[in-house]
């Protein structure tokens, strides 16, 4: 493009970027050179997860995913394991910023009191200057497995993104059960950076996915490493973790379920992503949707419902 016509972009850009006013506290670099970089050239990755703003999970998602493109950065303020895809009524609305200092490097963040689908969503209808090109939720503190694939906030994040037509990366390593609700510091993130890394540059260079792809869901094991192969896999229907009783004594004890690891090793499928997991202790990549339709012949349920 000659000089003349760049500027002509750039004199167009600067009334776009007059005209953009941020929302909930958004505040965007809308200058015309900041804007036509980013329209010309990078993409735009929208980066979550349900550990909240300052775990160490989501600044290793950050410091892999930095190359690749623009970085939204945008998670619960607090703690969010288990919330699945939920809208909590409760949330305020409210976004705040942060400053995210990781190894040397800053990062302009921001966080809400709401579940990470909510993260989500209000990023790309109130934050983003444009649409972002994929959603990354993660990396999360924990495996989603099996049938505990629906309640992970992780999960209902990326999914939330591939509902609004975006392809989306759920990630998951597996830490000790301990660290589910907190923030271990002995974790060692590389095999699962590595894979994020991987599986977002595949995904940002591809036009786009089947239709019925809304999320790739990937978990990587503790002791995986950068040569451990990954599988597609599907989702298992059985149970990888199983709730246990508080055993109380009376109904308004404040006791909370626990839960614990509890597979049925004979009956697993052997293309499914606990069996991938577990078993054969490779990367699970498992494509979900979101129609949670069963796989059943409709014309023999239909008659037996008559």
């Amino acid at each position: 493009m000659e000089k003349d016509e760049t500027m002509k972009h750039v004199v167009m850009l600067d009334v776009v970027a007059s005209q953009t006013h941020p929302t909930h506290g958004c505040n965007f670099d809308t200058s015309p050179i900041s804007i036509y970089a980013n329209v010309m050239t990078r993409p735009l990755i929208l980066v979550t997860n349900d550990d909240g703003i300052n775990s160490p999970g989501l600044h290793a998602s950050i410091d892999v995913l930095a190359d690749l493109g623009d970085l939204l950065i945008i998670a619960p303020s607090q703690q969010q394991t288990g919330m699945a895809r939920s809208m909590p009524p409760g949330f305020d609305g409210r976004i705040h910023p942060v400053d995210l200092q990781h190894h040397g490097n800053s990062y302009q963040a921001y966080h809400m009191n709401g579940s990470p689908a909510q993260c989500v969503l209000y990023a790309v209808l109130d934050c983003a200057q444009r649409k972002p090109d994929l959603v990354v939720s993660g990396i999360n503190y924990g495996e989603n497995l099996g049938d505990s694939t629906l309640v992970s906030g992780t999960v209902g994040a990326a999914l939330q993104g591939g509902a609004m037509g975006i392809p989306s990366l759920a990630v998951s390593l597996e830490t000790k059960k301990e660290y589910h609700y907190s923030h271990g510091a002995d974790v060692d993130w590389s095999a699962a950076s590595h894979y994020l890394h991987y599986f977002a540059e595949i995904t940002l260079a591809r036009p786009s996915w089947p239709d019925d792809v809304a999320a790739l869901k990937i978990d990587v094991p503790a002791t995986a490493t950068i040569e451990t192969p990954w599988r597609l896999t599907r989702q298992s229907r059985f149970a990888y973790y199983i709730s246990l009783s508080t055993k109380r004594k009376a109904p308004d004890e404040p006791l909370v379920m626990d839960y614990d690891l509890r597979m049925d090793y004979d009956n697993i499928e052997p293309d499914s992503d606990i069996y991938a997991f577990v078993i054969d202790h490779l990367i699970s990549v498992t494509p979900l949707s979101v129609n949670l339709t069963s796989r059943i012949s409709f014309p023999e349920f239909d008659r037996s419902l008559r």
